[in-house]
């Protein structure tokens, strides 16, 4: 373990920086999947209401129909599982929303309850790594379901209509399974290859070396947690080995890029795409022995939900104030949709406060730009109600297609369609609306952002040495093993695997400790020294696989179809 010490001092007041806040990336290789789901699951609740003259019951069943958007990364296993608990998740509050709204009409109370199911949410979300859009569609449900008029009659017709969208929105999220049952994983072990060709480029010394590597890495790890919550045996037992030798070459390349050719591992990565056979590398016993690391990792069980929730209570109770404060200063304006600014402080809460002002910029330009957007279209949806829910529709279809270039641009068209969603019950004047709606948008973001001022995570440092203890003590199991002449393989492997997890996260916990105000200083010294070390005893695992005598470098087809 290293003897460096923490650099002493106080952690200076960090500059909120609007460069590149606004900047578009690159859409996601899958943008189209999400907003197709949602546009399939949407649109048959939608249309059924308006064929039977209820579309003021829309809001039930857009409730469980949104729940498409959510896993479209997951294998197909894991996507069910987690499909249905998002599902589950949004019953429950919406549930405790309609109960709440039929015994108390306070506002006051209604803002309190919807804070503090935006904590819940906000923080299970994360704790269960649920992934985008997280939390702010479950709060936005919960929150706009509380200021409905409601009778204890009334909920359980309205929890069925929620359970039966949510349904028919599994089938949806799982559909594509049908067509291409292996195309989570195998895009996952894609992304790692071109990660991995990416650093290799910079031969581990060029412009952007670190930040190429720490992406790789972080790919990587991904794309084992893919494969790894894939079934151990049956059918898809033989797809998820041939992946699994390709992220392990993967792997070699981020830990030794000098000897790794990019274009071989691009090569690999672009015979993935479509529904080709699977590259294989090696010759079977050399990725055998890799491959018993694997199994190690498969035995290892998830740490309790408790231990996970631990670390995220400052988060939480930045969302739970940040919101109930948000919904309260609506009210004090006299604004008749306080939920609306409840939302908006919801969804700005990322993993530091650097990002969080970042969110905040990016919702309001992308909320203010979204009403302008509103006033030009709503004279066209006011004209018939299938027009409405069509223009719905497109919106949210556009909304999901944008969001991946940068989170202000998918705003533009969440907006107003939810303002359009509230005349499903009747029309509105649109002045009225737009007024609102932009007032809350500026509410929310400041009275949200000045509470994530407040409160404070002095916790980020401890999580930062912490990290590095267990990146050392990764490292040193590593080089114990190195030590040995003729370590287990699988050993070998799975101690590699280890530190190379150790030193991802470790990157993740300083990188999100950095964007942190008023925290005491980081152990910046110990953290450059863990990870130069711990890449340096990857280095010589790689070296030490490479002099194996049956190392085959030639590549194969593996005969597995997806």
């Amino acid at each position: 373990m290293s003897s460096a010490t923490p650099t002493p001092g106080p952690s200076p007041v960090r500059r909120l920086s609007l460069a590149g806040v606004l900047r578009l990336r690159r859409p996601s290789e899958i943008w189209f999947k999400p907003a197709l789901s949602s546009v399939a699951a949407v649109a048959p609740p939608n249309l059924l209401l308006l064929a039977f003259g209820r579309l003021d019951l829309a809001m039930y069943t857009m409730a469980g129909s949104l729940c498409a958007l959510y896993a479209h990364n997951r294998p197909y296993a894991a996507r069910a599982r987690t499909l249905a608990w998002v599902v589950l998740g949004m019953l429950g509050g919406v549930a405790v929303a309609l109960v709440t709204a039929s015994l108390t009409r306070d506002a006051v109370v209604l803002v309190t309850v919807g804070a503090l199911l935006a904590a819940v949410q906000k923080a299970l979300c994360d704790a269960g790594r649920v992934g985008p859009p997280g939390n702010v569609i479950l709060t936005f449900i919960s929150s706009a379901a509380l200021f409905a008029p409601q009778t204890l009659a009334q909920i359980p017709g309205h929890l069925a209509l929620a359970a039966a969208a949510g349904a028919w929105a599994w089938l949806v999220g799982m559909a594509p399974a049908l067509v291409r049952p292996h195309g989570p994983e195998r895009r996952a072990t894609a992304q790692a290859l071109n990660a991995a060709a990416a650093y290799a480029a910079t031969r581990g010394t060029g412009d952007g070396h670190a930040s190429a590597r720490a992406a790789g890495y972080a790919a990587v790890q991904a794309a084992w947690q893919t494969l790894l919550s894939l079934p151990a045996t049956g059918a898809r037992a033989a797809t998820r080995h041939a992946l699994e030798r390709l992220v392990v070459r993967a792997e070699v390349a981020l830990a030794a890029p000098a000897d790794t050719d990019p274009e071989r591992l691009r090569g690999w990565a672009h015979a993935l795409r479509g529904g080709g056979r699977i590259p294989r590398t090696g010759d079977a016993p050399a990725d055998g022995d890799e491959l018993l690391g694997v199994d190690a990792e498969l035995a290892a069980r998830p740490a309790p939900l408790w231990r996970r929730l631990g670390p995220l209570a400052p988060i939480a109770v930045r969302t739970g104030l940040g919101c109930a404060l948000a919904g309260y200063a609506s009210l004090a304006l006299g604004i008749g949709r306080p939920y609306w600014a409840l939302v908006t402080a919801a969804a700005l809460y990322q993993a530091n406060l650097t990002l969080t002002w970042s969110r905040a910029v990016q919702r309001v330009v992308g909320n203010l730009a979204g009403v302008l957007l509103f006033a030009a279209i709503a004279p066209l949806a006011h004209l018939a109600q299938v027009l409405l829910v069509l223009c719905c529709l497109a919106l949210n279809f556009g909304a999901e297609a944008l969001i991946t270039r940068n989170y202000w641009l998918g705003s533009v068209c969440v907006t107003p369609m939810a303002l359009l969603v509230t005349e499903f019950a009747g029309y509105q004047a649109p002045g009225d609306l737009m007024t609102e709606r932009a007032v809350d948008t500026l509410v929310g973001a400041l009275v949200g952002f000045l509470a994530a001022v407040v409160v404070t995570n002095r916790r980020a440092g401890n999580r930062v040495e912490q990290a590095v203890t267990a990146a050392d003590r990764a490292r040193e199991r590593a080089a114990r093993l190195l030590a040995e002449p003729a370590p287990t393989p699988g050993d070998l492997e799975a101690a590699r695997r280890s530190l190379a997890a150790a030193l991802t996260d470790l990157r993740a916990t300083a990188d999100a400790a950095a964007g942190e105000w008023w925290g005491r200083a980081l152990p910046q010294e110990r953290v450059v020294l863990a990870e130069q070390s711990g890449h340096r005893t990857l280095a010589e695992a790689v070296r030490r696989q490479a002099a194996r005598p049956d190392r085959d470098t030639g590549t194969r087809t593996e005969d597995v179809r997806p």
